[in-house]
């Protein structure tokens, strides 16, 4: 899918390798839909993801992220989940603060069961990245890019 004008979207997915991961798996095994756009990162928990690691997302051309964790109380490590939510608010403020819209984060709980809420949230993730339109940074980085290579040298 694209935006509006015709950028392709790029949504990365950082998933829980015990549930998220598992019910991504399990939406293909069951041959459900969800948008290609969606690129999916397996990590070991949520609760190790970094501030740093989503903001290289967006750095790198990331539209919008999705942090998808185990059923909140049903932690491998007990508290990671919790711990990557507020991590997750707190990355929404400083996004914000850069000229993103905060949307372009959430924090989804999923069990290892759940192929379709995984591409039910897939699907809507992008399409909320539809409506917002492309990471206005990429966007900028381009078209400054565009008027360097217009440029004449000298």
């Amino acid at each position: 899918m694209n935006t509006a004008d015709g950028t392709p979207l790029k949504i990365v997915a950082f998933c829980c390798r015990y549930c998220s991961y598992a019910a991504a798996d399990l939406a293909g095994v069951l041959r459900l839909r969800y948008p290609a756009e969606t690129r999916i990162v397996q990590i070991p928990c949520t609760g190790r993801l970094d501030t740093l690691e989503v903001l290289h997302a967006f750095e790198h051309g990331a539209d919008g992220v999705m942090v998808a964790g185990c059923l909140e109380g049903d932690c491998h490590f007990q508290e990671g989940n919790l711990n990557a939510r507020r991590r997750v608010e707190h990355i929404k403020q400083l996004i914000l603060q850069i000229g993103l819209e905060p949307e372009r984060v959430e924090m989804f709980n999923l069990s290892s069961a759940m192929a379709r809420q995984f591409a039910d949230a897939a699907t809507s993730m992008t399409q909320r990245i539809i409506d917002l339109g492309p990471n206005p940074l990429r966007v900028a980085d381009r078209d400054q890019m565009n008027q360097m290579i217009e440029k004449p040298a000298g």
